[in-house]
This record gives structure tokens, sequence and C-alpha cells, in this order.
């Protein structure tokens, strides 16, 4: 154990996090996302919903201010009428941690998988709102914020 690391974050999981470079993308997913099958490095945390992960993420993650929009959705598909309202804590928590770069892209089904599988990794969740999966393009680390 360590001090003021949320407990949510694994030691595989900080460790794909300092492994990842500026540019690079995680998924964190709900629980129908097809994970396994899309995962180049899955990381199970399914007793979690996506906005615990989230939130414990962004307190380490820096979003990448180079990038217009470094967050993705999923968008709804077209006839669906699912409301994603966990869409509304994603934006608390993003604009809690990085309020001046935390637009956010939408994407259809199909093209989210498409980035999905070249993302750095995937957390697989057991969040079971739908259209919940959210992507996070890794920004820089300036040197003023490593102590």
């Amino acid at each position: 154990m360590l001090k003021h690391i949320p407990a949510i974050l694994t030691p595989e999981l900080l460790k794909v996090l300092m492994e990842m470079g500026h540019g690079d993308e995680i998924v964190i997913a709900d629980g129908n996302f097809p994970g396994a099958a899309i995962a180049q490095r899955l990381i199970r945390l399914d007793g979690h919903g996506v906005p615990e992960i989230l939130d414990a993420v962004m307190q380490f993650f820096p979003l990448d201010s180079y990038t217009e929009k470094p967050v993705g959705l999923m968008e709804v598909v077209a006839g669906d009428p699912a409301v994603p309202v966990i869409w509304d804590t994603y934006r608390e928590i993003l604009n809690r941690y990085e309020p001046e770069h935390c637009e956010i892209e939408f994407m259809e089904r199909f093209a989210f998988y498409e980035r999905a599988k070249k993302a750095y990794a995937v957390i697989a969740t057991g969040e079971t709102a739908i259209y919940a999966n959210v992507l996070l393009k890794k920004g820089v680390v300036l040197p003023e914020e490593t102590t």
C-alpha cells in the first residue's frame, strides 16, 4: 500500500498509466464493451463503475492539451432512445481535474471500436450504464507538475 493513491488504482493499472506516453490513449469501458476482443492490454476492474475509476485516474492523468478534444465518448446509435445521463457525471469529473482542456469528441459506435483497438490499454469495468465508455488521450506532464 502507498499513501494518497486510491485503492481502486491497482498496481497493474498504475504501471500502465506510467508507461503511457504523450498521445497514447486509454479506454475505461462499460460492462458491455468487447474489451477482451479489442484490447492490446486489458485491465480488469469488474467490481467498479466507470465514474469512480475515471475520478481516480484523473487525479494523476494529464489530458492532451495539444488535441482539440482529448476525451472521446461513443455517441448514441441512431434510433436508440437511450439518454446517457452518466455523461454529465463524466463532465463534472473532467472539469474538476482538467477544466482548461476536457472537450469531448462523440464517435460513431464502430469508429469508437476502431480507435479503442489502437488504444494503449482498455480497462474493463462492471459499469451497467450503456454508452458509458470513455476514451482519454494522455497529455504532457510539465516539470513544475512533477513535485
